[in-house]
């Protein structure tokens, strides 16, 4: 062997050494994306499976995991996976929507690899394309803490997962067409628990035969149970029988530990829930999800009813539903739960510190932005939705790939900080953040349903929310101390919600209601953060198998199956060979 050869094993064993105490592992994960036919409610549709299931598998990962995930697309239209809550630090490469993306062809596959860099928490996947989420192909994900850092929990018996929705039993190419036909999509056919109908607590409502989820527990045991909300539009009230839910985190965000009989969430929202199995079961019990803010006794099928057994329940489930809350003409009740969700400022999240070490409420505003709704108007004889008087279009070129090639012409960088005075317009207007910056974003819904509002990249604070328009004078109702940190938030009504955004995270990062019907027609726009200083320390390189779309498109080669895969076949060969070093370490010491 020669000095150079020498010299050169020397400094990779040097490095793998090194890496033996901090490198960070890696976790893998193929989900192949396809159409099966299911009867969640009695009626044979097409629905979105991922490896074949309705939900997908859930992706468990730990604190600083790298998460390798190769999507295999067998849809007959094109694709993108959106890890809901991921903040994907530096790297908005890997976000899974049209503005950072081009999407995943048919017949292709695409490999996400990315960080869960310092998050733990409750999060969901989701296909963000052509309203496919209303078609299913969603799934949980977990990221757990680290060994030495502690929950402010005893830790859980078991973890359980539940996804419910509002759901339609036309599959969304259908509910696609009636929106772009300028028309509403009407009252949901149903709400499913985990991809399964009611069970059929009532024989006028629930016809026979329907599947339903059965979650099965021990006496005497504390299970933590996270909620997600993937539905289309309907806020649901999610309730257990005989039981109260302990909340203990939302979104990645440790909260005050306080019990609830039933809590609204809202779509796009998560919730764990710890969930302690102390009744006598002489029977089993429900566990319901329930349409709000609509006429109850018209949306009485609007209801997702699951069954928790205990494993020496004496019989099974009968009776009426437990109550959802009596507020149908009380418009403060569900404004006045949200805001008594707050930050445990003392426990640890996936950090040593505590939470509460990061003082918002002290930190000086430096940019303002009001972002107002309203009912859908007419634009160029379309039926759009907009957001401070802009419709946005996605561009055929992703923003954040323009603006790596320096292409022009793609977006005009000139959102409004405050909504337009003239007729609402259709472009392609992102917001400029600044980097480093403190933004205020205040959200006024001045449509007539509940709209939830998610922010890619960030965890934002929610530090105020009140009925009526949003002033100047609004701000002495912040909550500057405990205000919970969360990626999604709902907007009531005639109202307006207050967040609090540190723009630390380089990056192009989609500002959206989480309505699917809104979002397809235009409420929406992107923040676009860049460092001056271009550094691989504040946003990671450009991915290798990026692909290529728009004005780049003659830049994409045929897809390359190998080139797919190998991404996954590196990092596990990297991480065998590092534990390999590892184990050999002890040896020639």
């Amino acid at each position: 062997m020669s000095l150079c050869s020498f010299l050169s094993v020397l400094i990779h064993i040097t490095l793998f050494v090194s890496l033996c105490y901090a490198a960070d592992p890696f976790v893998n994960y193929e989900l192949e994306v396809s159409y099966i036919t299911a009867s969640p409610l009695g009626v044979p549709q097409q629905v979105i499976a991922v490896n074949g299931k309705f939900p997908g598998p859930t992706i468990n990962s730990t604190t600083n995991n790298n998460v390798v995930v190769n999507v295999r697309n067998k849809l007959d239209e094109n694709l993108l996976i959106h890890w809901s809550g991921i903040q994907q630090r530096r790297s908005s490469w890997q976000d899974g929507v049209l503005g950072t993306n081009c999407p995943i062809p048919p017949k292709w596959n695409w490999t996400y690899q990315f960080q869960v860099k310092d998050q733990i928490g409750s999060f969901f996947y989701f296909p963000s394309l052509n309203f496919q989420r209303a078609s299913g192909g969603y799934g949980g994900f977990i990221i757990n803490n680290r060994d030495i850092i502690p929950i402010p929990f005893g830790t859980p018996d078991g973890d359980i997962t539940i996804m419910i929705g509002d759901w339609y039993t036309r599959n969304h190419t259908a509910l696609r067409k009636a929106l772009d036909a300028g028309k509403d999509l009407g009252m949901p056919d149903g709400v499913l628990i985990n991809g399964k109908g009611p069970y059929r607590y009532n024989d006028t409502l629930v016809p026979d035969g329907i599947e339903y989820e059965t979650i099965e527990v021990h006496p005497g045991r504390t299970y933590r149970i996270r909620v997600h909300n993937v539905g289309v539009s309907t806020s649901l009230n999610f309730r257990i029988q005989s039981h109260n839910l302990l909340l203990a985190e939302t979104e990645g965000s440790y909260t005050v530990q306080q019990n609830y009989t039933s809590l609204d969430i809202h779509v796009g929202q998560s919730y764990s829930f710890l969930l302690t199995t102390d009744q006598n079961a002489s029977t089993d019990y429900y566990i319901v999800a329930s349409a709000r803010f609509v006429n109850e006794s018209l949306w009485k099928r609007v209801t997702g009813v699951a069954i928790l057994r205990y494993t020496n329940s004496k019989g099974k489930a009968k009776g009426p539903l437990p109550d959802s809350p009596n507020d149908e003409f009380d418009k403060t009740f569900s404004m006045n739960q949200a805001r008594s969700i707050r930050w445990n400022v003392s426990a640890s999240g996936a950090r040593p510190n505590p939470q509460g070490s990061f003082r918002y409420g002290t930190i000086n505003v430096t940019e303002i932005y009001v972002l107002k709704n309203k009912p859908p108007v007419t634009i160029n004889g379309k039926r759009r939705t907009t957001l401070s008087g802009i419709s946005f279009v996605n561009p055929s070129t992703p923003i954040r790939l323009a603006d790596q090639y320096k292409v022009k012409g793609v977006y005009k960088l000139d959102f409004p900080t405050r909504p337009l005075t003239g007729a609402p317009r259709m472009e392609t207007s992102v917001i400029n953040g600044t980097f480093r910056g403190f933004m205020e974003v205040i959200l006024q819904n001045n449509d007539t349903k509940v709209q939830s509002y998610h922010m890619s990249g960030y965890a934002f604070f929610v530090v105020g929310m009140d009925y009526g328009e949003w002033t100047e004078n609004s701000r002495g109702t912040y909550n500057k101390w405990d205000g919970i940190a969360r990626s999604t938030t709902q907007v009531y009504p005639g109202a307006w919600t207050a967040i609090l955004i540190s723009l630390d995270n380089v990056g192009v990062w989609n500002l959206r209601t989480e309505n699917l019907d809104s979002w397809y027609l235009g409420q929406e726009t992107y923040v676009r953060v860049v460092n001056p200083e271009a550094t691989n320390k504040t946003e990671l390189p450009m991915p290798e198998n990026a692909l290529y779309c728009g004005a780049l498109s003659k830049l994409q080669k045929p897809e390359d199956i190998s080139s797919a895969t190998s991404i996954i076949g590196r990092s596990r060969l990297f991480f065998t060979l590092l534990m390999i070093v590892c184990a050999l370490i002890p040896i020639f010491r």
